[in-house]
């Protein structure tokens, strides 16, 4: 049993005056690892000297990460009877009584039992934070408050529990634990995620291969989006120290840019792109680069204006340079805006091929290597 009083009076947890650092593991659905993962680095900690508590472990039956708990202390469970019933949460009061160095909080979504000192996990876990103790815990993106109706739409299924965005944003840490939907699959056809009679049944929902390609993007997504905002914070710091130069990091958020012409095939690519950046939640952007040494015909001249007017509809911001070598105008373009995706229509007698004799999409790909192309037939 650790003991407080013997700790150096000079340990940074016992003279620390921040609050607890909070880090979050967190993944697209139940069985990825997160758990797992979190016992794994707690494992390593607690050999390193630190002090770790389990405040809250569920294991759901999976005798792999029962047992990559063994040898970490565990605060007793509070008891609470509710009518016939004897029911258990994690005892926070027990938790800030014994002052470890770390506390690990298993499904930091979860509800309390109506009468609990808290109502909902995270605020015990805001608690033991304020309390200068530092906390990791486990999450999966369905939870996140920001995404329910996202969710609801894609997998059909509405969470009743959630946790704020802001607690992500502060979170010290927050790491993704990724496997690819197949191996996902896979755990759960061998019964080491759900009981063999529950399979089918998570099968026909939330583990459909589809649903879960989105809500790994959207796992994905949002971890690089804190990388990101992170970045622009820290490089914006830097400014106001008095930098000159400031460096900010890449860009890994998805941004999607449609390359329209004065043709009506325009429209449907407007359209493609807008359903490509719903999917991946991302800015998308329209493109239309004009030629100074041709004038436009007044039916060109109504379809830019069309595609204007679709642009506001989509939520789309309508870029519009001039040049007379459109890859180059492109290229610039995607670099500025740090495109990720391209959407470019492709006819059998589109006006890109009458303007560059059908070499565009050879310049692009060698101009924007690092850059996903996705090439649109549309007919004559």
């Amino acid at each position: 049993m650790y003991n407080k009083s013997a700790a150096p009076l000079n340990s940074i947890y016992v003279s620390a005056v921040r609050p607890g650092k909070h880090k979050i593991f967190i993944g697209m659905a139940p069985g990825v690892g997160k758990t797992y993962k979190m016992l794994e680095e707690a494992q390593r900690l607690k050999h390193s000297g630190i002090d770790v508590v389990i405040g809250w472990l569920e294991t759901h039956g999976r005798q792999e990460t029962a047992s990559k708990a063994e040898g970490l202390e565990v605060i007793p469970r509070k008891t609470i009877q509710r009518g016939g019933l004897i029911l258990t949460e994690m005892d926070t009061e027990a938790i800030l009584e014994r002052q470890p160095q770390l506390v690990l909080v298993d499904e930091l979504a979860h509800t309390n039992i109506p009468g609990s000192e808290r109502d909902r996990r995270y605020q015990d876990v805001e608690a033991i934070l304020e309390a200068r103790i530092d906390v990791y815990s486990t999450v999966n993106i369905q939870h996140l408050e920001s995404h329910r109706n996202t969710i609801a739409r894609i997998t059909g299924i509405v969470e009743q529990e959630s946790i704020p965005d802001n607690l992500l944003k502060s979170a010290k840490e927050v790491v993704v634990v990724d496997v690819t939907p197949e191996t996902l699959d896979s755990r759960l056809q061998d019964g080491k995620i759900y009981p063999p009679d529950k399979i089918e049944s998570q099968v026909q929902n939330l583990f459909l291969h589809r649903n879960l390609l989105e809500l790994r993007e959207l796992a994905l997504r949002e971890v690089a989006d804190k990388i990101e905002q992170e970045g622009i914070q820290e490089a914006n710091l830097l400014g106001c120290n008095g930098h000159a130069e400031i460096s900010l990091p890449c860009c890994i958020h998805e941004r999607i840019l449609v390359c329209v012409s004065c043709e009506p095939n325009s429209l449907q690519l407007i359209q493609r792109g807008s359903a490509l950046a719903d999917c991946m939640n991302a800015p998308l952007y329209v493109l239309y680069v004009h030629n100074p040494d041709r004038l436009l015909t007044k039916v060109e001249a109504l379809y830019l204006e069309t595609c204007k007017r679709l642009s506001q509809e989509f939520k789309a911001e309508l870029l519009q340079v001039s040049g007379n070598n459109i890859a180059e105008e492109i290229t610039k373009v995607a670099t500025s805006y740090r495109i990720t995706q391209v959407v470019l229509g492709q006819t059998h007698r589109s006006m890109w091929q009458i303007l560059l004799g059908g070499s565009l999409i050879n310049q692009l790909v060698r101009s924007l290597a690092q850059i996903d192309l996705h090439l649109i037939s549309i007919g004559k």
